[in-house]
């Protein structure tokens, strides 16, 4: 694509947008629960798991807690996860899916290229609170799975211009798909939603993550509202499914493929294909932190021995090569602060991408030993391996080399099961907190009723707290912030596979 301007989609194009969200809308009206495969329905339920539990540790966050501190929500009915506050839908839905970003600990899709996960549970949360009539627990996760499969089919048939960030743009069309399909649209008013959502994306660029601004982290959380916002418009009879796609999603944000919107419908499942993230950075370091790390444990070398790291890996990491770190943002966005991180500290995890941490600042100055550069050759390897090679010399004259195709958690290298996800939340946000996330997830698996399962999740507290009063007068409702963190990364030596 010409990076100085777009040109005008085609009628032809626009046609095929519209014929394929027809398509999609009349497989996610028709799905039921027994029309998701079990291996799905099994992988749904610990990617909420995970998102779940992720969110509650974003919440605890000084920024996640400043935020919320400053916008003082009014009491409602739909919980900020793990804070012991309730919001309304819509105030919950941007500020939970804001806190799920915060630490980059969220699940996302090597074939979405992005995070699908993020940008449309949360609008499926406050659609259950919005119904207006009880919302089944299967019919929730049935949604689910549905916008889920809408969002990372969008993302993945959009061939992004490299200025765009991943967030708030395609993922708003699952969200719509899954709020639409809860609060009982018909088939015409789903697409019209999902096509109205194309209609409302957020410009999101690569500058503003790289320097840190926090405003990255409220994307995904647009993207929720905007598809709860296009159901609004489509039950009100205000839109229909025009094409809005193919000029925004395919015009502006770079090209759209309407053919891979709806090929292998029904038969692929994108959401078995996620990838659960062990390392609180970008997923596009994620492969190079596990070879320093496997290096590190098979050779016990310590950081004062290192004298040059060495990194290759694809284009798509290209915007993270920058060195300028402000804040934990940047810090998780740029690669050689994240892999002198893994070299120094041995995790990356949120404690070490925290600014006030004492290792944060010891960090920097190891940069200049870290040199990244592009490899061609893994770019044909996209989007199905994420190629990765680490060269580290110590100070003795020894060289270690290793490389790997995808990073730890990648569906299709060393995913993890649901005792690993388990085990990864359980370290983020402490035992008995954990089992109430999985408490919930499995409620809403047993068919009990959504907002009764979904509003299990405010009492997820941390156990060692300060509090903060979120909303003057109202001193009964606050959050607490814990600050017990365990290593979860994933350790060979064990038995069990977990450190």
């Amino acid at each position: 694509m010409d990076s100085g301007s777009t040109a005008p989609m085609s009628a032809e194009t626009r046609h095929a947008c519209i014929k394929a969200v027809d398509g999609l809308a009349a497989f996610a009206e028709g799905l039921s629960p027994e029309d998701v495969p079990a291996r799905v329905r099994e992988r749904l339920q610990t990617m909420l798991i995970d998102l779940f539990g992720v969110t509650a540790a974003g919440h605890r966050t000084p920024e996640m807690r400043a935020l919320i501190e400053a916008w003082k929500p009014a009491s409602g009915t739909v919980p900020l996860i793990g804070t012991g506050v309730r919001a309304d839908p819509d105030t919950a839905m941007l500020l939970n899916a804001t806190a799920a970003c915060a630490l980059e600990l969220d699940e996302g899709n090597k074939h979405a290229r992005g995070h699908p996960a993020v940008h449309v549970v949360f609008a499926a949360m406050a659609a259950a609170q919005t119904a207006g009539a009880a919302v089944s627990g299967q019919r929730f996760l049935t949604a689910v799975a549905a916008g889920y499969e809408v969002a990372a089919r969008f993302g993945a048939a959009v061939e992004r211009d490299p200025r765009w960030h991943t967030h708030g743009h395609w993922g708003a069309t699952g969200a719509a798909c899954a709020a639409a399909l809860i609060q009982g649209a018909s088939k015409a008013e789903v697409a019209a939603a999902i096509d109205s959502a194309a209609g409302l994306v957020h410009a999101t660029p690569w500058e503003m993550v790289l320097d840190g601004n926090f405003t990255r982290n409220l994307w995904a959380g647009g993207a929720n509202i905007a598809g709860l916002n296009a159901v609004r418009l489509a039950r009100s009879g205000l839109v229909s499914n025009s094409g809005a796609a193919a000029s925004t999603l395919g015009g502006l944000v770079g090209t759209l493929d309407p053919s891979g919107l709806t090929a292998g419908l029904g038969q692929v499942w994108l959401l078995e294909q996620g990838y659960s993230k062990i390392h609180a950075s970008c997923s596009y370091t994620h492969a190079p932190v596990d070879l320093v790390q496997g290096l590190r444990r098979e050779h016990s070398f310590t950081a004062a021995e290192v004298t040059a790291v060495a990194v290759a890996t694809h284009s798509l990491a290209k915007p993270l090569l920058g060195r300028d770190v402000r804040n934990r943002l940047s810090a998780m966005f740029s690669l050689p602060f994240v892999v002198a991180t893994a070299i120094m500290h041995e995790v990356v995890d949120p404690d070490t991408m925290d600014p006030e941490s004492p290792g944060f600042e010891a960090t920097r100055p190891f940069m200049d030993k870290v040199s990244v550069h592009v490899e061609p050759e893994f770019d044909e390897r996209l989007p199905g391996e994420r190629w990765a090679r680490v060269r580290i010399e110590l100070t003795d004259g020894t060289v270690l080399e290793r490389s790997q195709p995808n990073p730890i958690g990648d569906t299709d290298f060393e995913p993890l099961d649901r005792a690993q996800t388990v085990a990864k939340i359980e370290s983020l946000i402490g035992a008995e907190e954990a089992g109430w996330v999985i408490d919930a997830v499995h409620r809403l698996a047993s068919d009990a009723e959504a907002r009764s399962a979904l509003g299990s999740l405010n009492r997820i507290v941390p156990v060692n707290e300060t509090i903060l009063v979120v909303a003057e007068g109202d001193s009964d409702r606050s959050m607490r912030d814990g600050t017990a963190q365990l290593p979860y990364y994933l350790d060979s030596t064990r038995e069990d596979g977990l450190a």
